[in-house]
């Protein structure tokens, strides 16, 4: 038959190994609250610095690395590109020199996703390289993995483009 402070002692010692499985849940998603959403905004400083810079191709090269192999990227006037090459190939081909991404910081939310990483969901607006003009505007989700501390993006979507006088 079990005492009172042997019951005591067995509540005590659940309370604290559900307190630690949590600790450790919060820990393996990265970061939980106010640092993952850094952390995050960090990885988006970073991802689009190489973004915008683009046109040289080490920065293109830097840009694919915060990219899983099997990212979708899911675009509401381009379409879908189903791996990292393909993506590469657009941005290549359709962004590199031509116009730069800026994040409205104010917009930008970050969601834990226990046992995984991060969904980012925020809006961006798209500067002409040439005219430095910032006329188009657009909202996006990225779906962050992370796995031995190292960050990557799974999934993006990009949607609802429109020109900045709209809004």
């Amino acid at each position: 038959m079990n005492s009172k402070p042997q019951k005591i002692r067995s509540l005590l010692l659940a309370a604290l190994s559900l307190f630690c499985l949590q600790a450790s849940a919060e820990e393996l998603a990265g970061n939980t609250g106010a640092d993952l959403r850094s952390t995050i905004a960090a990885l988006d400083r970073k991802v689009f610095d190489s973004f915008n810079r683009c046109a040289d191709p080490a920065q293109l090269q830097k840009h694919a690395g915060y990219f899983d192999p099997a990212v979708e990227f899911y675009h509401d006037t381009g379409g879908v590109t189903w791996n990292r090459n393909a993506m590469l190939a657009n941005t290549r081909e359709h962004a590199c020199g031509h116009y730069t991404r800026e994040l409205i910081p104010e917009t930008l939310k970050v969601y834990p996703v226990r046992d995984f990483g991060a969904i980012s969901q925020g809006q961006h607006r798209f500067c002409d390289t040439a005219t430095g003009k910032c006329e188009g505007l657009a909202d996006f989700v990225m779906v962050w993995h992370v796995h031995d501390g190292q960050w990557t993006i799974t999934r993006v979507l990009s949607y609802a483009h429109r020109s900045a006088s709209n809004d």
